[in-house]
């Protein structure tokens, strides 16, 4: 069983983003028979799904795990969908900033095709604290949830709160916060949780 997990890279000044830096741990996380491949997308409106799509073509896996960090959320969260909407109240790493805009037109929410209340099980297994979330933001983190519910595979979108090796993450999280919330979670934790969400998947994926 193949699974992808993709991170983002740093972003609006920060030296660290917390997605990417879990997704690599998550090799000494993951457990016996997992494959697990990685990749780091840039946080961009434009270049972000392409990046993702060139990910999948490249490993066929089957399923995906699109991560991205939230500035303003103390657990990690799955997101039940991602919403048809761009709303960037920065500029993304291109200085793009769509105010408000559409997708494409299509539905105006689209469903993660994993389960993500058995993700969210999962990472409280792992004893990690988690819950499902009902709103991936309007910044490319949403664009990449809208992504994933469209690859064609079982995939999902996982966002950790902003954690940081030391201090706390400025502007320019993904979420567009402002600031990070208070958390006990460290990167080790939120690595631990992606490898509780790679078995679930995979679970899924071999159940179907």
């Amino acid at each position: 069983m193949r699974i992808l997990v993709t991170g983002f890279e740093p972003f609006g000044g920060d030296p660290e983003n917390a997605s990417r830096e879990a997704v690599l741990r998550l090799a000494s996380h993951a457990a016996a028979g997992d494959e697990v491949v990685t990749g780091v997308l840039p946080v961009a409106f434009a270049t972000a799904p392409l990046a993702l799509r060139a990910l999948v073509d490249a490993h066929a896996p089957d399923a995906v795990l699109a991560v991205g960090e939230a500035g303003g959320r103390a657990v990690v969260t799955p997101e039940r969908h991602g919403r048809n909407r761009m709303d960037a109240r920065i500029p993304d790493e291109r200085g793009d900033q769509p105010r408000g805009a559409a997708i494409d037109d299509g539905a105006p929410a689209r469903p993660a095709t994993l389960d993500v209340d058995l993700l969210v099980a999962a990472i409280r297994e792992a004893g990690v604290p988690a819950e499902a979330s009902e709103d991936a933001g309007g910044f490319v983190c949403n664009r990449i949830a809208v992504e994933v519910a469209g690859l064609g595979v079982p995939a999902a979108f996982v966002h950790v709160p902003a954690v940081r090796s030391s201090g706390v993450a400025g502007v320019g999280a993904e979420t567009d916060a402002v600031g990070g919330a208070a958390t006990a979670l460290t990167i080790d934790d939120l690595a631990t949780a992606l490898a509780a969400c790679v078995r679930a998947a995979a679970s899924e994926v071999a159940a179907r």
